[in-house]
């Protein structure tokens, strides 16, 4: 039948049907999807709220065991005796703890056995110097290989005499005679890790903070065994102690006071050694230098007219040298440390590559020992100045 004008067939009214129901059941489609992001959304702002809303945890450090309720220290030094929850592990003394705020109950144990915050106040290497890089300390060398490298390498030898080496040694002298190079020498030699601190970095801030550093340094050396931990400036820590004082006397006190306790506590055939280091061994407490601690003292004094010339030797192995008198240039250098000599010879080298020579005459050298010494007499001025 056909169609009259302006009219619309059944299969032209189904088909304009069909569209707009795909058309609906699309945009129906679009909405479900947006309204399901939506709520992942909301779900997650509201868990990101609740982050917000709980208050965090503290960490804390476990003392000691009461039964069920456990004594913990926090990082101010406070101790508090607290409870745990059920589904927590059995503890022990040392155990690192989170606990919530208000009560301290413990929620949670957490391992931190293999971070040692200690690593960011220390230095740690494995030193490549070795006996032919020191010179003119063949006598202080010899003692720290007896005292230190014997024990770390043989020690049967020690069971067998049945003595007990000394724990540590302590190398005392003017500045720059060679003492942290003695030191790294026989680190080297043992295959040790060598854990350098300085004696000041000890003292810490917070009431606590020091001796929990000086704990964590002897956990790291019995971690990285053999090791052998030098502390320079040693007498920072270990100064004599007074009656009274400030706060941070106070704290330095107990700092030094967990140091003795760490010495006391490790074996001396343990594969750990201390080597201290300090320019004003006559301010030490007696404490640490009595037999058990730091009782082997070794001296490192300024070379004299043979050391001179070995650490001469040693630091201008490399350079070329045209003409040079050492026995006269040993002779200028008396009294000089060892780090002034390797100073002398920089010098020289440096007045050799302003000349655009490649090799070290005499008078560069002679230029060098005079720059040296002025500079040391005008650090002298300088010192003294600050006391008019």
């Amino acid at each position: 039948m056909a169609k009259k004008n302006g009219e619309v067939s059944e299969n032209e009214k189904d088909e304009v049907i069909e569209k707009i129901m795909y058309g609906y059941s699309t945009e129906t489609s679009q909405l479900e999807e947006e309204n399901k992001i939506l709520k992942q959304t909301l779900e997650h702002m509201k868990q990101e709220l609740k982050k917000f809303q709980n208050p965090p945890f503290m960490v804390s450090e476990v003392k000691e065991s009461l039964g069920d309720n456990y004594i913990i220290r926090l990082n101010n030094g406070n101790e508090f005796c607290v409870s745990c929850a059920a589904n927590i592990e059995a503890l022990s003394p040392g155990d690192t703890v989170l606990v919530e705020q208000k009560n301290l109950t413990i929620v949670k144990k957490i391992n931190s056995s293999s971070v040692f915050n200690v690593e960011k106040f220390v230095i740690i290497e494995k030193p490549t110097i070795n006996w032919n890089d020191v010179g003119g300390l063949g006598k202080q060398a010899l003692e720290i290989q007896e005292v230190i490298e014997l024990p770390l390498k043989k020690p049967e030898l020690f069971k067998k005499i049945g003595i007990q080496p000394p724990k540590g040694i302590l190398l005392y002298g003017p500045p720059g005679t060679g003492k942290t190079l003695l030191a790294k020498a026989v680190a080297s030699s043992t295959n040790s890790t060598f854990i350098e601190v300085v004696g000041s970095e000890l003292v810490q801030k917070f009431i606590g903070e020091g001796a929990k550093l000086i704990k964590e340094i002897f956990q790291l050396a019995k971690a990285r065994a053999p090791s052998i931990i030098f502390i320079d400036e040693i007498d920072a820590l270990a100064a004599k102690r007074i009656e009274l004082g400030t706060s941070g006397e106070r704290e330095v006190q107990r700092t030094f006071m967990q140091f003795l306790a760490e010495l006391d506590g490790f074996k001396p055939l343990d594969n750990v050694k201390v080597v201290g280091c300090t320019n004003r061994k006559d301010i030490l407490d007696s404490a640490i230098l009595r037999p058990g601690r730091l009782d082997r003292l070794i001296h490192v004094p300024i070379p004299n007219a043979e050391g001179i010339k070995q650490i001469f030797k040693i630091h201008t192995s490399r350079m070329k040298l045209n003409k040079v008198d050492v026995d006269s240039l040993v002779k200028k250098m008396d009294g000089m440390s060892g780090a002034e000599i390797k100073a002398v010879c920089t010098e020289a080298g440096y007045f050799a590559i302003r000349a655009n020579r490649n090799t070290i005459s005499k008078k560069d050298f002679d230029s060098a020992v005079k720059k040296v010494l002025s500079s040391e007499k005008q650090e002298g001025k300088d010192f003294m100045g600050m006391f008019g």
